[in-house]
């Protein structure tokens, strides 16, 4: 008996680790803003819509390999697309239903950045900053690929890369035409 409620809470376990791990695979493919069809059609049948909604549901384990092909196909770190404790950081939150990240207590000292706009930009700038902003997206696991928006501290250190005081990043960024406003 005692060896019977083992091997039940170990599935249990598994059980709630794929459904972790199938909220990670939709709130990517959410935030890449492709329906489980688009997959489908996009990957020629390599990831069929029926298949990767079980792994999304948590129905049906995936393996390691095919973890890793999808990972390549969102082109996102394979780790993104498992769960960890604290799903995105310490302070942020990830809506598995809309597949968005957003920081916790939001206030007015972010900064929105247009990521369409940066990989336009050529020069040391656009460099560092490129390979900033990636590791903020890898950290958060925000792989949207249009905006990123950017927090006090973040916005520190990017016065840093641009080499401005802090007080002036913002209207750098606006200079550069890299800054999404509410207007924009």
């Amino acid at each position: 008996m005692a060896l019977d409620n083992i091997v039940e809470s170990e599935e249990a376990e598994d059980l709630g680790y794929a459904v972790k791990v199938g909220g990670r695979l939709r709130a990517i493919r959410k935030q890449k803003r492709l329906s489980l069809q688009d997959v489908e059609a996009t990957s020629q049948q390599e990831f069929k819509a029926s298949v990767l909604g079980a792994y999304e549901r948590g129905e049906r384990a995936i393996s390691v390999p095919r973890l890793q092909r999808l990972a390549q196909f969102y082109a996102v770190p394979v780790d993104q697309l498992l769960p960890r404790d604290d799903e995105v950081g310490a302070d942020s939150v990830i809506d598995l239903d809309s597949g968005t990240v957003t920081p916790r207590g939001v206030d007015d000292s972010r900064v929105t950045i247009d990521l369409h706009r940066l990989a336009d930009m050529g020069g040391p700038d656009a460099q560092l900053l490129t390979r900033y902003l990636g590791y903020i997206q890898v950290q958060r696991g925000d792989f949207n690929g249009r905006m990123l928006t950017v927090r006090r501290d973040d916005l520190r250190a990017i016065a840093c890369l641009l080499d401005v005081n802090p007080d002036s990043a913002r209207g750098k960024l606006d200079d550069l035409g890299l800054r999404l406003t509410a207007a924009s």
